[in-house]
């Protein structure tokens, strides 16, 4: 394979890893996607980056994916023999018939040439998986940023309690301080119940740059979803690409648009609001028309919540000279990992980036 296929790399690369990587059609559309979408068409070193960022699911793995990745570039590196041309036989001529009185020569048939025997080519042999390390380098820890159990226990944090309903709950202190004040004991003291009234509004980025992080995504909104593990009473989704216009979108395929404003009815002063975007960090380049479009959106949100983070899949080091330096400004951006993510749950209830609790 002389010229530069992306999509074979991938799949030769998938067939070797994915029962020891639990990977299934899903992870290998995604790569397709990804692609298709520009990424990793500068090289196979880039690819690699996409594939590892897709598939490798923890640092335990990150060296059988690169022993599987670069057995697959050897093999496919590695010229196929040309088949070698079989001679053919020259035909055997029988001698010319004698006259009579003449003794017959015996004339031996000529020796057909010796045909090459064409050598088998050698038969790739696939190098033993290395033994795992325990590897700590930032530059793997980076491709996943973001773990499941990371998300449940930040979405916690994310809480309003409030009194409702009767009262019906015992007030032992009042109820002590109450009949100290007045000298004898008159009645309890009942208080209402504390419940937890959050409300979540998700914002997503679909498609284009954010393929690579679908999976991210994905998790963030199972684990808010999960009313029972995250404690959020109510979440509502909305998803978009690259900037809500006039609509968003109500599934992650973006085949159901509804009008913005009825997302932004849903949104009142104790709502919180999380955008997940990579704000064109991503592609690594400027565009006012986006900075002016996501000015206007967020315009429209601070006017009913004043609870409201902007989540980046991007490290902050990339934002740099591009869009998402620009709507830094214009609304309180964190990039995706434990602590920036911490961050984001911290200005969602309203506290300074890096209190919780």
């Amino acid at each position: 394979m002389n010229d530069y296929e992306p999509k074979a790399i991938l799949l030769a690369v998938f067939a070797r890893l994915r029962k020891d990587l639990a990977l299934g059609v899903g992870e290998l559309l995604a790569a397709y996607r990804a692609v298709e979408g520009g990424f990793g068409a500068e090289g196979q070193e880039a690819l690699r980056e996409v594939a590892r960022l897709l598939w490798c699911h923890s640092l335990d793995v990150a060296d059988d994916f690169d022993q599987a990745f670069n057995d697959v570039l050897a093999q496919t590196a590695r010229p196929t023999p040309a088949p070698q041309p079989v001679m053919p036989e020259p035909p055997v001529d029988k001698p010319p018939p004698l006259p009579p009185p003449v003794q017959p020569v015996n004339i031996p048939p000529p020796v057909a040439p010796s045909q090459p025997v064409a050598e088998p080519a050698p038969l790739p042999v696939k190098t033993p998986m290395r033994p795992v390390r325990d590897i700590q380098g930032p530059e793997l820890r980076a491709y996943w940023p973001l773990s499941r159990r990371s998300m449940v226990y930040a979405w916690r944090y994310l809480r309003r309690t409030v009194k409702e309903g009767p009262r019906d709950v015992l007030n032992i202190a009042a109820t002590v301080e109450q009949t100290a004040r007045i000298g004898f004991f008159l009645c309890p003291v009942y208080d209402r119940r504390l419940k937890n009234k959050n409300h979540l509004v998700l914002l997503i980025d679909q498609g284009g740059s954010m393929v690579p992080f679908h999976r991210f995504t994905r998790d963030l909104v199972e684990t808010a979803c999960d009313g029972q593990k995250s404690q959020i009473q109510q979440v509502d989704l909305a998803y978009f690409h690259n900037v809500p216009p006039d609509h968003v979108f109500c599934d992650p395929h973006l085949m159901l648009p509804t009008p913005l404003g009825n997302l932004l009815a849903l949104i009142d002063i104790d709502t919180s609001v999380l955008i997940v975007s990579d704000a064109g960090a991503a592609r690594g380049h400027r565009s006012n028309e986006r900075i002016r479009a996501t000015a206007e959106f967020l315009a429209l949100v601070k006017r009913r919540a004043t609870q409201l983070a902007w989540l980046n899949p991007m490290p902050q080091a990339r934002w740099a000279g591009t869009s998402a330096q620009f709507i830094a400004h214009l609304a309180p951006m964190f990039q995706m990992d434990n602590e920036g993510f911490g961050n984001a749950v911290a200005a969602l209830r309203g506290q300074s980036p890096g209190r919780r609790g």
